[in-house]
């Protein structure tokens, strides 16, 4: 009971976290270039992109040299590079904005001092919106009513329902009502309605998950050649195979041996041994989660189960050590 009320702490917390943004309209897209006001927000991480076109479109209305464009035709980047719509803002935060991971020994992430005239501050996050060129290679267009936006989030939804389970029934079986509000309930920040529906969907607390539901970005030099995101992915159990415990465990009678359950460490030494060749304590890099350090001991389905974003996926950021 105490373990439950902590992890619904921590989820509170999550979804209690914002940015502060600065956002400013495209300088070749408005008619003073770059005198154009930039729009101030302060902007739920587990929140999307797109859901603020409509106010954006409406502020820097009367600057836009293309008065016919419409919200849905609006896309974001940071330092030239378009930003995914489909990714958590505090994930593409994480991924982009070069920031230092909060840990015990610092302030909330969310309180740390910004400056709004000093572009070397980390806070305000200073983003661009651009209401014309949108860059088709890279971002899939959206539409008037949404539904791009939705169906890419309940897609999502179905590949973490099916990793946990090991089916997608529970996301299928949801009533209309329920699998529109639980899309509703993301975009306005309701916790209390998408637990409700999140409870039909997750296992109970007494039964483990068939495998844990997590991505691993990895961010490339620029000089790579290769994408500027590596995307790590590959089923999880929550509990250590015995092929992977060490030989003295192996060694203990089954009677007395209880699964050892799987860490952050030990999920991150089975997906990248080369980056984290300790499981329990980083080296070399060190995992990030909504602007956190994420300690290596934490069980990966309790981070699951209260630090997943709305689609049901852990989104784990490494940033190199040094």
């Amino acid at each position: 009971m105490e373990q439950q009320a902590t992890l619904n702490s921590i989820q509170k917390g999550v979804w209690d976290g914002s940015l502060p943004l600065q956002i400013r309209l495209a300088p070749s897209e408005s008619r003073i270039y770059d005198q154009t006001d930039p729009y101030l927000i302060a902007s739920p991480r587990i929140s999307y992109l797109p859901s603020l076109l409509p106010r954006l479109r409406a502020f820097f209305s009367s600057f836009l040299i293309n008065p016919d464009s419409h919200p849905h035709d609006g896309w974001f980047s940071f330092e030239g590079v378009p930003l995914k719509w489909h990714l958590p803002l505090g994930l593409l935060y994480d991924l982009y904005a070069g920031a230092e991971p909060a840990s015990k020994a610092m302030n909330d992430p969310d309180d740390t001092d910004w400056d709004l005239d000093n572009p070397d501050s980390v806070l305000p996050w200073r983003l661009t919106v651009h209401f014309s060129d949108w860059p088709d290679e890279e971002l899939v267009r959206l539409d008037a009513d949404g539904m791009v936006m939705n169906d890419a989030f309940i897609n999502s939804v179905k590949e973490a329902d099916f990793l946990r389970n090991g089916t997608a029934k529970g996301i299928m079986s949801l009533s209309k009502e329920d699998s529109s509000g639980l899309w509703k309930s993301v975009q306005n920040v309701d916790l209390a309605s998408f637990q409700r529906i999140s409870n039909i969907l997750l296992p109970p607390p007494n039964q483990p998950f068939r495998n844990i539901p997590i991505r691993i970005f990895l961010p490339l030099p620029p000089d790579s050649g290769s994408p500027a995101l590596k995307v790590v992915q590959s089923p999880i159990p929550p509990f250590i195979p015995p092929s992977s415990m060490a030989t003295s465990q192996l060694s203990l009678s089954r009677s007395s041996a209880a699964p050892q359950p799987q860490t952050m460490g030990t999920t991150l030494h089975s997906l990248l041994p080369n980056l984290f060749p300790s499981r329990r304590t980083p080296v070399l890099a060190k995992p990030v989660l909504h602007g956190a350090a994420v300690p290596m001991s934490a069980p990966i389905e309790e981070v699951v189960r209260c630090s997943a974003y709305g689609d049901g996926w852990l989104y784990v950021v490494i940033r190199m050590m040094g």
